[in-house]
């Protein structure tokens, strides 16, 4: 394989630390340190939402003395003053969550959470739905909290109606709707149980499609719209759940790539469940749906109807009364379309909308047939936080100021012209805006703070900290800020002269002196940017502090630069990507500081597949890959995900072939170390056994470390800690590390 130097470099210094400190007794990282509470990273709230009326900011806060509990939390955005609203250890019930429950949180990747996961404001503004351990209870703001459900059974998808009159829920499969004093508990639907359900988004809608639901209210209450799935088609697999004190098995329906998915029709009714009728979807059963939206200029259903091959998104404009539906018009793509929440119906009977038919992901508006382009340009429109109707003004997060930051901004929709940037710059942004799109609650981070929260109006004016989360002396992270690396940014040219961002840690640099290098990939699309103005994970400082250089280079594959840069490993994963982070590895060994005999490469998930296709491109090159839940074989994966990048393998197995783990596992010949949870139904352990089998049968030897009862990530601190002291003292090993 022959590389290109790279034809630039450039190396851009972060921000300082935000605050300056008094003096602190300095302490070095331990890993006990790390994964214990409070997190060194400080308050980390979840589910940042603003009121109705903007008065009270709510959010999920986890505790000093147990990071992974959450509580809800109101703060009063004129004074400031915090309080909690619902004490997840007093409130629940404590019950045991049920196998769909687990599953669903694992689908949100929140398994290692306990307490409070979720919540809604009723539209009143008056309380607030609260799901906890299985059943339903309503918070008021005078703190005190009612209990609406107490069944054996969960009560799944939980959702005050647009009017606040109502609760749904779906229990067993069914949907019900019950008052919001707990009154007048009715049944709409008879025949969920078995493979049919109704009111939930199946499993690649929750895994893949980010749709967390399968029921939506219309603005008056009038109409339900309710998704009914039949998972008959989908084929059975066998799961086995490995823990601590047995294994279980499970009869699952897994839709793999290249099988059938479930059957998912769209239903309208009454609140009631009263005139039920189907909603024409088309002739092709074989597709996903993919958004459910109800017009704010009334009446209408908005659907997104998008092609089994993601090359194709419809939006569909339906009649609530006879299910009829009318075609507004069609994204295509000659690869893929990537899904978001950026419809927007507006009261004036437009939509904003945004697409990558530029090559960039931009905004839209859509009025009485024509589209008028509002943002324009070398980057990418990420998510629309918010529009103020009566200043015409979309807001939305982007990264018009260079990909390693994001910043909130608003255009004029009616008179589009450059954006206005809200955020300050040096930061990586994110934003959660009121209704009418006149307050924000923005969450923030860069690489000298970790994240804070603040209240700003509709300029950015920063009316108040919701959390400001100082590195003050009484920070959790105080006695270690001493020895905190500053990361620096820079840029190198991929073999065909596109450019790739990459971020990089050093421990104080003696000259003379070569440090190994600590790899850190993830490398797939849609998620896992590594270069980025934002707040790193501690785990990179205690690497540093022990000698190591930390390195991390956004490969093509990765999101965020443009559909091109994106799509360039359609169809042949594990090739285009894998080539840029060797540019990486090139460059690092060129360097008088790094010792290119001693550089590891470790990754989890999609990462830990890049772990094992880089040990297989570059055979001598690592001292040592470690590799998480990897992705061996793609078969294995599910529909959505698998098929958008690789296709049909029914149709074509080919690029299958070439991207499989296991196709090249016998040039796997440096140190290995592989790590799965046992009852992980995501990257299903098959994957890791598969490998293993492959290793064996030539006799390779490799390191594993299995964890019973884990899914697809490794969580609570003791197994945390546990996973970084295998990982740690395996590199202990195979690396010897300057001191």
């Amino acid at each position: 394989m022959r590389f290109l130097l790279p034809l630039a470099l450039s190396l851009i210094a972060a921000p300082a630390m935000a605050q300056t400190l008094p003096p602190v007794p300095q302490q070095s990282l331990t890993l006990e340190r790390l994964f214990a509470s409070p997190s060194l990273s400080g308050p980390t709230p979840r589910l940042l939402r603003l009121s109705p009326d903007g008065r009270l900011a709510t959010l999920l806060r986890n505790r000093p003395d147990d990071r992974d509990r959450y509580d809800l939390w109101a703060v009063d955005t004129a004074t400031g003053q915090a309080r909690m609203l619902v004490d997840s250890s007093r409130v629940g019930s404590g019950a045991a969550l049920s196998e769909e429950e687990m599953m669903r949180r694992e689908r949100a990747r929140l398994a290692g959470v306990r307490g409070i996961v979720n919540y809604a404001w009723s539209p009143d503004g008056r309380s607030i739905l609260v799901p906890l351990d299985g059943d339903l209870y309503l918070a008021g703001l005078d703190g005190n909290v009612r209990r609406i459900t107490n069944t054996p059974e969960t009560e799944l998808d939980a959702q005050v109606s647009r009017t606040g009159r109502y609760l749904s829920f779906v229990r067993d499969h069914n949907l019900y709707v019950i008052g919001v004093d707990g009154s007048g508990e009715r049944r709409l639907t008879e025949d969920g149980g078995g493979n049919i359900s109704w009111g939930s988004a199946e499993f690649v809608a929750q895994e893949e499609m980010k749709r967390n639901t399968g029921h939506w209210w219309s603005l008056d209450d009038a109409w339900l719209a309710v998704a009914r799935v039949d998972e008959s088609p989908v084929h059975v697999v066998t799961r086995t759940a490995i823990g601590a004190d047995g294994t279980r098995v499970y009869q699952q329906r897994y839709p793999a790539a290249g099988t059938p998915n479930a059957r998912v029709d769209l239903y309208v009714m009454r609140s009631d469940g009263s005139g039920r009728i189907k909603v024409d979807l088309g002739d092709d059963p074989d597709i996903y749906l993919a958004r459910v939206d109800w017009r704010a200029d009334g009446g209408a259903l908005l659907v997104q109807r998008e092609s089994r091959d993601q090359k194709r998104l419809d939006l569909l404009s339906v009649d609530p009364a006879s299910g009829r539906s009318t075609l507004l018009f069609s994204e295509r793509s000659d690869t893929w379309l990537n899904l978001n929440d950026n419809l927007k119906s507006l009261r004036d009977g437009s939509l904003i909308w945004s697409s990558e038919r530029s090559g960039f992901s931009h905004l839209y508006r859509f009025n009485r047939g024509r589209w008028r382009q509002l943002t324009h340009g070398d980057w990418e429109v990420e998510a629309v936080a918010g529009v103020d109707q009566q200043r015409h003004r979309v807001y939305f997060t982007g990264n018009l100021d260079g990909p390693l930051e994001r910043h909130l901004y608003w255009v004029d929709y009616l008179h589009p012209a450059a954006p206005h940037r809200v955020t300050e710059p040096g930061w990586w942004n994110a934003a959660e805006m009121d209704e009418n799109a006149t307050r924000a609650l923005i969450t923030r981070s860069n690489p000298g703070q970790p994240p804070q929260v603040y209240l700003a109006d509709a300029e950015g004016q920063r009316i108040g900290w919701i959390e400001e989360n100082r590195l003050d002396g009484s920070h959790p992270y105080a006695p270690f800020l001493a020895a905190h690396v500053q990361p620096r940014f820079g840029t190198l040219r991929a073999e065909d002269g596109t450019e790739l961002h990459y971020k990089l840690l050093t421990p104080p640099l003696e000259p003379g002196r070569r440090y190994p290098v600590f790899l850190q990939v993830y490398g797939g699309p849609a998620t896992g940017r590594q270069a980025t103005r934002s707040w790193g994970s501690p785990i990179q400082q205690y690497l540093v502090q022990h000698g190591w250089i930390v390195f991390s280079l956004d490969n093509r594959g990765s999101p965020d630069r443009g559909h091109a840069f994106e799509t360039a490993l359609y169809r042949a994963m594990g090739g285009v990507e894998v080539r840029d982070q060797l540019v990486g590895v090139h460059w690092l060994q060129q360097q008088s500081f790094v010792d290119p005999h001693a550089i590891v490469v470790n990754g989890w998930s999609y990462g830990g597949y890049m772990t094992l296709r880089l040990l297989e491109a570059a055979p001598g090159t690592f001292a040592a890959g470690v590799a998480g839940a990897p992705v061996t074989r793609w078969e294995l994966y599910d529909t959505h995900y698998t098929e958008r990048y690789l296709g049909n393998p029914a149709q074509d197995p080919a690029p299958y072939r070439a991207s499989d783990a296991l196709t090249q596992a016998d040039r796997i010949a440096d140190p290995l170390l592989l790590i799965h949870g046992m009852a992980d139904d995501n990257v299903v352990f098959e994957n890791s056994t598969a490998l293993m089998a492959a290793l064996q049968g030539r006799s390779q030897p490799f390191e594993m470390m299995v964890y019973p009862g884990a899914t697809h990530g490794v969580s609570g601190e003791a197994r945390q800690l546990h996973l970084w002291r295998t990982i740690t003292d395996y590199l202990a090993r195979r690396v010897a590390v300057p001191h």
